[in-house]
């Protein structure tokens, strides 16, 4: 008996220190990862004020920063990664929608169509998610290192009150502005017949994208309204079983 609980005390000690040891890996990678993308998007909004200082105008400030913003943009997808693996304790449907809209703004709308890179409302939505992404990623950068700063934390949950709107509502005119163009072009797009015998319009795809908003937009935001109230006032939000 004794040499039983002996063996089983032992791969007990054996578990938890593999559990660290996983745990100290996760917490080093994470820190790398959010200061990588901390950096990234300071690089993006440096980039950003230069460009408009130089040229007093917005005009070609998409295509002079295109090639930064697509790599850390896509590279979030490692986010939704962290999520399904169990090292980040949040929804991978939510971080999935999120990372997925903005890749798809990025690559299957903004950088497809070169039309509308000149306006106002891609402008709009470069500079929200700009603000928004370096006060996340620094958020959790100092979290994880044991040294959040109230302000940061403070802005991390009141930001985005303002922040996440703004940044729909230049999507969705990126969007808006680009269905002529996508209507007259037939880009993405399939017709019949075809030896695949499968119809798509991608016309319709973005109306249909833009409609979606509707039904998700108030869940995300009142999602971020809980954690809000959850990080900043110490309220138990108690989530409802589906």
């Amino acid at each position: 008996m004794a040499s039983s609980e002996e063996d089983g005390t032992v791969e007990e000690k054996e578990n938890n220190n593999k559990k660290r040891t996983k745990g100290t890996v996760a917490t080093a990678w994470l820190t790398f990862y959010n200061i990588a993308m901390t950096a990234g998007w300071l690089v993006l909004a440096i980039a950003m004020m230069r460009f408009y200082i130089q040229k007093g105008t917005h005009k070609g400030l998409y295509r002079s920063i295109a090639r930064t913003l697509k790599f850390f943009q896509t590279f979030a997808l490692l986010e939704v990664g962290h999520c399904a693996v169990g090292i980040v304790r949040t929804s991978v449907i939510v971080t999935g929608v999120q990372v997925c809209s903005r890749i798809f703004m990025v690559w299957f709308v903004t950088n497809s169509i070169r039309q509308i890179q000149n306006e106002e409302s891609v402008l709009l939505f470069l500079v929200v998610w700009t603000m928004t992404e370096i006060t996340r990623y620094s958020y959790y950068t100092f979290n994880l290192l044991h040294l959040l700063p109230y302000f940061i934390k403070w802005a991390r949950y009141n930001l985005f009150i303002i922040l996440y709107p703004l940044g729909v509502v230049g999507e969705l005119l990126t969007i808006y502005a680009a269905l002529p163009f996508v209507r007259r072009s037939g880009m993405y797009s399939m017709r019949l017949p075809n030896k695949y015998n499968v119809s798509f319009d991608y016309y319709y795809c973005l109306i249909i994208i833009m409609l979606s908003y509707i039904p998700l937009f108030p869940q995300l935001y009142f999602h971020m309204l809980r954690q809000r109230r959850r990080m900043l006032h110490g309220e138990v939000i108690v989530e409802k079983d589906d």
